[in-house]
């Protein structure tokens, strides 16, 4: 019999919430041997991940898949990567084993060039674990958790080159914007500037074209300019258009499931939501369920994506018994704040 949340501070609830999904989590191993075999899960799933991706890809080029069929399903496959690089920040794949470990890192970077460099995000990430809610989160505020809605938080979400312009554009010193440039080059280097200049370019020459064209001046490419786009289109088709769509799935829903701001530090109770409306599935889709089963991996850490997988069921239900929320929309209107302004306020008022 579960002990009565009412009777448990937010600390205690985490902590019951945190033996209750282990337990179920070895349970699981128990049941499942094939799960207790982590390292060769790991590497199995970035293997189907990458065949998968290397498979479409030699399906659209050669004519037997439509381009939306192959960006599709790479953006399907690419969220197994994410989920797996999550997990080797953790240590959770050939922890003692360096040349295995990093060429998994490497692989799923070579699958997600949109993204910065992984070895620098786990000092990120691992920061985001202490300081989730917070300014200091660079992690979440980096994709917009905390930003109020609008074009600007828009247009961040999804492009990460566009999130950190208009970051420079909003800072208030030249040293300021020296830092954020600097900072976007280094860790974006050099497979995220190359990713996004090849975006930006499919995007600008299709727009110069079909404008010229709208306007009844159709530019004459050269041959060399319609040969490069053409590498372009099957790039965009094949990788940077997936992890494009998988970027703005995975960075909406996770912005929108981490609260911000007046999280009491340390408590987590206050970090996450479970963010699972059926709305949600088509982006839940290109994110790996992140919605539904990240706020998980804030209780048990050291849970690799598959098995959190495993215990959502339970998980959830543990997790709503302890006050933990579910699908609390009103972070939307709320900035990602856990209360309102005037509720906090009006709360502060009270304890003073």
């Amino acid at each position: 019999m579960s002990p009565s949340p009412a009777s448990l501070n937010d600390q205690q609830r985490a902590a019951y919430i945190r033996e209750q999904v282990m337990a179920h989590g070895n349970a699981l191993r128990q049941r499942y041997p094939i799960l207790q075999h982590q390292d060769a899960l790991g590497a199995g799933i970035l293997a189907f991940a990458l065949l998968g991706m290397i498979g479409s890809a030699a399906l659209y080029i050669g004519g037997h898949l439509p381009w939306w069929a192959c960006l599709l399903l790479n953006a399907f496959f690419a969220s197994l990567t994410h989920e797996l690089e999550h997990d080797l920040i953790h240590s959770m794949y050939f922890r003692k084993q360096p040349l295995p470990h990093n060429l998994m890192l490497a692989l799923v970077w070579l699958a997600r060039p949109s993204t910065i460099n992984p070895w620098v995000r786990r000092h990120l990430h691992l920061n985001h674990h202490k300081v989730s809610g917070s300014e200091a989160d660079m992690e979440e505020r980096a994709i917009t958790n905390g930003e109020p809605w609008g074009i600007a938080r828009l247009l961040m979400v999804g492009d990460n080159m566009m999130s950190s312009f208009i970051r420079w554009l909003r800072a208030k010193t030249p040293e300021h914007r020296r830092l954020i440039l600097t900072r976007t080059l280094k860790v974006y280097a050099p497979l995220g500037l190359l990713n996004w200049a090849t975006w930006y370019l499919f995007l600008g020459f299709h727009l110069l074209d079909w404008a010229s064209a709208a306007l009844g001046a159709p530019i004459a490419w050269s041959a060399t300019t319609l040969s490069v786009m053409q590498v372009v289109n099957v790039a965009v088709v094949v990788l940077v258009g997936p992890n494009v769509l998988r970027t703005f799935c995975l960075h909406f829903v996770s912005s929108n499931m981490h609260y911000y701001g007046d999280v009491e530090p340390g408590n987590v109770i206050q970090q996450t939501q479970v963010l699972n409306p059926w709305w949600l599935w088509p982006l839940q889709a290109f994110c790996f369920n992140f919605g539904s089963s990240h706020a998980i991996h804030h209780f048990v850490v050291k849970e690799p994506f598959y098995v959190r997988q495993l215990t959502v069921p339970f998980a959830h239900r543990v997790m709503r018994e302890m006050g933990v929320r579910f699908n609390d929309f009103g972070t939307f209107a709320r900035a990602n704040r856990w209360t309102r302004a005037a509720q906090a306020r009006e709360e502060r008022t009270q304890a003073a």
